[in-house]
């Protein structure tokens, strides 16, 4: 099978070997064939320049190179998926528990069991179906393939499917054609293609049947060739097919995104983190459960089961699903916000990101050329300028409910949209004085030329181009000035002074005969022309970028431009949004190409705008800044994009200009192609990290309070447990569930974008947050065994001590914890500056959870089935006063924490 996978391009990338060995089918890979020449081309291809293939030779060729289709990756079944959910560290353990719960209980008690299963079931399906849309890249590079391509077979025109296309096909190309496969350009005239996808171009590439480039020509640059999947936007061509399905261009890049692996995400690594954690702790439970029951001679077995019953009850069994549900309540908020999360994880990766590369096409600006200077020798005269530049101009203008609509170039939509803008219509100004003739821009002459019937009789001839080249035909300035030397200087400086601001700049001049020559050349059009000024004009940025670069760096993030574009461009833009500072370093693919992998990882910080670059440089750019312990997130439209967006922690694509395929291979989505959106999303992915870690903090906590319960119960051989398994089960129903959730829709906390991003390998139980975690949990099982105390000493009634104190603690340490929620809505902030009732979740959890415990604490029914008895109200204040001492508590420890100005208390 020939192949061109452009190993030139592939300097530093791993697949460099297995792109340039040997085809299975025994035959050597082909590549650089925009280096070689015309003849070399054909010859190797085996074909004609005037007849192509004939139709047993393409049949053949198919036999033996296969279909010009992509391949797609081996889709795992839906039980592979399913069980490859259990491979998570905390379902694990919670399949151990549900295990040891049953053998614990001789097989006879079931609920705790069916509890978890329903639980980790109801994960991994959530979590599925999250996931269902995560793998779109390659069904979306297929449907950009067009479904018909114009053949020269036998020596006869003909359409074939796509798919059938062979290397020495010839195909004819024409304006809106999308390119079928890879080609070297035989002949062509004013061929222009859209290459931003592939390239980042923001300009269609002018084409030449030119002979052999150099080698180490960069994709963007390789005139001679057209790119499958590209769009033809100007002229004609006919051109060889080099290489089709997955040894084109578009192909490699579907390779690469299978070849990529997905990145673990920051959530799950601390997820993994708990779970080993929480393991650790249960074996240290059962073991120094199980001794001091050895050391007090009771039986060896029930001491075991009780030390596995409470290295269960240790278990969070709702944390996994909890987690889940947060992240698919945020999902919905950034839906609103117009971002669509496709892998749940990425909400949270959001949150830590601390480098963003960006695309500039389509991302940055506005991927449509506009005019933002223009210079005329003579002030009155820009009607003038605009109009030859409107005149001189293949663009098509039209309206749609009452606004100008244009296609075409770029370049000249924006021409003609700056004439519209100052009442200068197009079509008006056609129907006025028609267009006559034609000199097609050519990159030879570097001009364009139309010839109008003038009002007053005669003609006008209306010429654009490049400056330096139309300087040189003039012989005079608009107002009859003659054109000088010394004026020539002027303008060659004015235009220098654009390029330097990375405008594109053309010049418009014009010439009035009376009566058309014979002959309508350039050398009789195109000579003695009246100079009338010069045109600016980029790809301008978007408005709104700027104050979200400035968000980011107030945020501790690192904004980087990575484009297809050339460097001079990229810098101009990038200094204008503020992305490129003082300091900071401008970088070409080129010179990457020689700069070693370690090289670039130690020097990535340096750089903050990358040009001309391909895919590859791209993965190179995430992964050494991914090296340096950053989180990377990747922003882009184009199929260039989409191995980087895959590549990354987490991918954004353009919802409205991305192409499919950058949002099939990315994580999110940004539905307004607004660069600002992605600050908004950090913000809200900073929240959802906190409220996930406010869940953790409260069901962690509380479980470290029961825990202490019996384990000090067992410690020091209380005559009955303060609580009985029943109770327990129903004290996680009431407090593990609803509260948790209710935390995780607590609204983002002020100044949460002033923090600097949190380091994604930095322990969850870093910052002293393990320390809260137990002083809170002791200071709620110290709580509960006070009640305890007072019931069973105190205050209970001959002959009711054990009832009476059992009930208390059970109250306790249920609304103990009820009330503990409301304390973790904030890690510094008082919870009446932040409002008490202010999150309405909570206020329902809290309202619920209540109802709940005095059902079972005061309706007689249900005081039998979970063992409680009445209390008086001196019980009852003492449980009611007990259970809000944690938010008097925290409070106070809030304060101190504010009043010595620190973070962390310990």
């Amino acid at each position: 099978m020939i192949r061109s996978y452009f190993t030139d391009r592939l300097i530093h990338i791993e697949r460099v070997d297995k792109a340039t060995k040997e085809t299975e089918k025994g035959e050597t890979c082909m590549s650089a064939w925009h280096s070689k020449r015309t003849s070399e081309v054909l010859g190797e291809l085996e074909t004609s320049r005037d007849r192509g293939l004939t139709a047993q030779e393409a049949e053949r060729r198919i036999g033996r190179c296969g279909k010009n289709e992509l391949e797609g990756s081996k889709k795992e079944g839906l039980l592979k998926r399913f069980l490859g959910q259990m491979k998570d560290p905390m379902i694990l353990v919670l399949l151990a528990a549900a295990v040891l719960s049953l053998w614990a209980s001789d097989f006879q008690d079931w609920l705790d069991a069916v509890i978890i299963l329903v639980i980790v079931v109801v994960n991994a399906c959530i979590s599925i179906a999250q996931e269902n849309n995560a793998e779109k890249a390659l069904e979306a590079l297929r449907k950009m393939s067009a479904p018909l391509a114009k053949v020269i077979r036998d020596g006869a025109l003909c359409r074939v499917e796509t798919a059938d296309l062979v290397p020495g096909d010839l195909i004819v190309l024409e304006a809106g054609d999308l390119v079928p496969a890879d080609a070297r350009i035989l002949e062509c005239s004013s061929l222009k293609a859209d290459e931003s996808a592939m390239t980042g171009e923001s300009v269609p590439v002018t084409k030449a049947a030119l002979e052999g480039l150099a080698e180490d020509t960069p994709l963007g640059d390789r005139r001679n060739m057209v790119i499958s999947s590209t769009v033809i936007t100007n002229g004609r061509a006919r051109a060889v097919v080099t290489a089709t399905g997955m040894d084109t261009e578009v192909g490699h890049i579907a390779g690469l995104i299978m070849g990529e692996k997905d990145v673990e995400t920051p959530l799950q690594r601390k997820m993994a983190e708990i779970s080993k954690v929480l393991s650790f702790a249960c074996l240290c439970v059962c073991a120094v459960m199980f001794g001091i029951g050895m050391l007090q001679h009771k039986e060896m077995l029930d001491m075991f089961m009780t030390a596995v019953a409470l290295a269960v009850a240790a278990i969070p069994e709702g944390l996994p699903a909890i987690v889940t549900i947060v992240l698919a309540l945020g999902v919905s908020r950034m839906v609103r916000r117009n971002a669509i999360v496709k892998k749940l994880p990425a909400v949270e990766t959001l949150g830590c990101a601390s480098v963003i590369c960006s695309d500039k096409t389509g991302t940055l600006t506005q991927n449509r050329m506009t005019v933002v200077d223009l210079w005329t020798a003579k002030k009155s005269d820009r009607a003038l300028a605009l109009t030859i530049g409107a005149l001189c101009n293949d663009t098509t203008l039209t309206y749609q409910k009452g606004a100008g609509v244009t296609t075409g170039d770029p370049t000249e939509t924006a021409l003609v949209e700056a004439a519209l803008k100052e009442g200068l219509d197009k079509n008006q100004m056609e129907q006025e004085s028609p267009r006559r003739f034609e000199l097609p821009f050519d990159s030879e002459r570097k001009l364009m030329s139309t010839v109008h019937p003038r009002a007053g009789g005669g003609f006008r001839v209306c010429v654009k181009g490049a400056p330096d080249v139309l300087l040189r035909r003039c012989r005079r300035l608009s107002g009859g000035e003659a054109l000088t030397s010394g004026r020539s200087r002027d303008i060659r400086q004015v235009n220098e002074n654009m390029a330097e601001r990375a405008l594109r700049v053309l010049g418009v001049a014009y010439k009035d005969l009376e009566m058309l020559p014979k002959e309508l050349t350039s050398e009789t059009l195109e000579q003695n022309l009246t100079f009338v000024g010069l045109v600016g004009m980029i790809d301008p940025p978007r408005q709104e970028v700027k104050e979200a670069v400035a968000q980011c760096y107030a945020a501790g993030i690192r904004p980087v431009m990575i484009t297809g574009d050339h460097k001079l461009t990229a810098v101009a833009i990038a200094r204008e949004l503020e992305i490129f500072r003082d300091g900071d370093l401008a970088i070409t693919g080129e010179d990457l190409d020689f700069m070693p992998q370690e090289l670039l990882e130690q020097e990535v910080e340096k750089y903050a705008v990358y040009a001309r670059v391909s895919p590859e440089h791209k993965m190179r750019i995430v992964k050494a800044w991914q090296k340096r312990g950053k989180v990377v997130a990747m922003t882009g439209d184009g199929v260039n994009d989409a191995p980087a967006l895959k590549a990354a922690d987490i991918g954004c694509a353009m919802g409205i200009t991305g192409t499919d395929v950058a949002k099939g291979a990315s994580d999110m989505i940004l539905t307004d192609d607004n660069f600002a959106t992605i600050v908004s999303a950090v913000e809200q992915g900073r929240g959802i990290f906190a409220n996930i870690k406010k869940a953790i903090h409260y069901l962690l906590s509380c479980n470290i309070g029961e825990i202490l319960t019996i384990f000090l119960a067992t410690v020091f051989d209380f005559h009955q447990m303060p609580l009985i398994p029943v109770q327990l089960l129903w004290l996680n129903l009431v407090t593990d569930s609803l509260p948790a959730l209710a935390l995780g829709v607590e609204p983002v906390e002020d100044g949460v974008m002033g923090q600097k991003p949190r380091d994604a390998h930095e322990s969850l139980f870093a910052h002293g947050f393990a320390w809260r975690l137990c002083w809170q949990g002791i200071m709620v099982g110290l709580l509960t065994l006070t009640a305890y105390f007072l019931g069973e000493y105190v205050l209970s009634d001959p002959g009711m001590a054990s009832a009476t104190a059992n009930t208390m603690a059970f109250a306790t340490l249920t609304m103990c914890q009820l009330f503990h929620a409301f304390d973790v809505r904030s890690e510094h902030a008082s919870l009446f500056h932040i409002g008490v009732f202010s999150n309405k979740a909570m206020n329902k959890a809290f309202l619920v959870g209540m109802a709940m415990q005095l059902a079972v604490l005061c309706v007689p029914p249900l005081q039998v089935i979970f063992s409680t008895v009445p209390m008086d109200a001196a019980e009852w204040a003492v449980v009611l006063g007990l259970a809000v001492t944690p938010v008097v508590v925290c409070e106070f420890v809030k304060a101190v924490k504010r009043m010595r100005g620190k973070e962390d208390f310990s």
